[in-house]
């Protein structure tokens, strides 16, 4: 079979079940091997760009990377914004290319650019297919480091040349590996925290929507009491309607959620990425006691630097303590700057709920209506500009992956490719997005 034959044969083995994008002639030998492909399914996109929010909007809600496809040159230009979007907002992607014939590029030629260095600072990995024996081993790598936390974009390109040479070459097949767990030392370190402390509140980030981390933290946060306060990026971890939820931080300036921030002694990080909210803004004076859990090491920042880490499965770490739980024994907390800002933001979010201010309509007042409207597992995916902060502000949700926003490089165009891709995912579900613009909001894919 040709090498082209090959590529598709290997994304198949991987389960790769949608690819979206605009083929050119670079490419056309991977388009007609694709054709005869039974179980990956083409889209045809208006532009590269569109293709990558429509991958990266699978990959967030199933998990498991989609691909975008480009030709060379302009093509390939064209997909890198979406391709940094998800990347940064770490949603597993595969990120497909043509190129000209490997007898050119090393010298000036028509279309002819470095794809390869120009994909490298936007995602986990990008190489190029110069041999056929070669693609089984590139796939597999790919998809892996697509999926391995935290999840990002893979780029493969792929010759003209390459594409049409013949290989006796076979797939791969995919073994998946078990995520490494926490210290146990660390664990016990970390009770012994959280039975000093007062006033602990958590911080949840974007890796707890992931591997079913939510669940945990729920279970957590019933037996302990501790508030759970979202960035825009994990909003639904914790049900709006619990006691616990603390609702969503992020805006740059000063909101009321920071201030059970400010009176915590206590902060445990869940999944927390720092481009959400930079510690700049919660921990000014570099005072706060921090406990980092999550899939990998803290960044370093002068304004984080955690007393402690525990590094491994998020989901497996918060089953460990909650296993244990009873350990920690009745605390006397003071919880009660919690309680207060909950209820000032229950205040502030139904101010406007019912506005019927004449020749008016308050961003508000919009939310609360299409909140009543959605079902608690329907999904709605922010754009970026000044509505993202309202929805990130007031629309409440009840379930992780319920409400997508755009947080890390924050790339306006997300939302309406990416409804597309989510209505591919759950055709079932009502999908709502934002038009640009206030008043222009809305627009429902059912």
């Amino acid at each position: 079979m040709k090498t082209s034959e090959l590529l598709v044969r290997c994304l198949e083995a991987e389960g790769i079940e949608y690819i979206f994008g605009v083929p050119g002639e670079e490419n056309a030998d991977f388009m007609m091997a694709l054709e005869q492909s039974d179980s990956i399914r083409f889209i045809l996109t208006r532009h590269e760009q569109g293709a990558a929010f429509m991958a990266e909007a699978y990959g967030r809600l199933t998990g498991n990377p989609a691909a975008c496809l480009g030709t060379l040159g302009p093509g390939a230009t064209n997909l890198i914004t979406g391709v940094a979007d998800a990347n940064m907002d770490h949603a597993p992607m595969l990120v497909l290319t043509g190129q000209g014939a490997t007898t050119r590029l090393h010298k000036e030629s028509h279309q002819i650019m470095d794809v390869v260095s120009m994909f490298k600072p936007v995602t986990k990995w990008a190489t190029s297919i110069r041999h056929p024996s070669a693609v089984p081993e590139i796939v597999r790598k790919a998809v892996r480091l697509a999926r391995g936390e935290k999840p990002g974009a893979c780029h493969i390109e792929l010759p003209e040349d390459v594409a049409k040479l013949e290989t006796e070459a076979c797939p791969m097949q995919p073994h998946r590996y078990r995520r490494p767990v926490a210290d146990p030392e660390q664990v016990e370190t970390a009770f012994a925290m959280l039975r000093a402390a007062k006033r602990p509140v958590i911080l949840v980030g974007n890796g707890c929507v992931r591997h079913d981390a939510s669940r945990e933290l729920r279970r957590f946060c019933e037996v302990t009491g501790i508030g759970a306060i979202n960035t825009f990026m994990s909003k639904g971890c914790v049900d709006a309607d619990a006691d616990y939820c603390l609702y969503t931080i992020g805006l740059q300036a000063r909101d009321v959620v920071a201030c059970a921030l400010d009176a915590a002694d206590l902060v445990i990080t869940l999944g927390y990425d720092m481009v959400e909210y930079h510690p700049h803004l919660w921990n000014e004076d570099r005072n706060k006691r921090i406990i980092h859990i999550d899939f990998l090491p803290a960044e370093i920042d002068e304004h984080y630097q955690p007393e402690l880490e525990l590094i491994g499965d998020l989901s497996h770490t918060l089953a460990t303590i909650n296993a244990n739980i009873e350990r920690l024994g009745a605390i006397e907390r003071d919880l009660s700057q919690q309680r207060e800002t909950r209820r000032h933001m229950q205040q502030e979010l139904m101010q406007y709920a019912e506005d019927e201010t004449e020749h008016a309509i308050r961003p508000q007042k919009v939310l609360a209506d299409v909140r009543k409207v959605m079902g608690r597992n329907d999904i709605l995916l922010s754009d970026v500009g000044a509505h993202k902060m309202w929805i990130a502000r007031q629309y409440q949700c009840y379930e992780p992956n319920t409400c997508l926003i755009p947080n890390g490089f924050c790339s306006m165009g997300f939302a309406l490719p990416g409804s597309i891709g989510a209505s591919l995912v759950h055709p079932d579900k009502k999908i709502t997005l934002p038009f640009y613009g206030y008043p222009r909001w809305l627009v429902v894919l059912s």
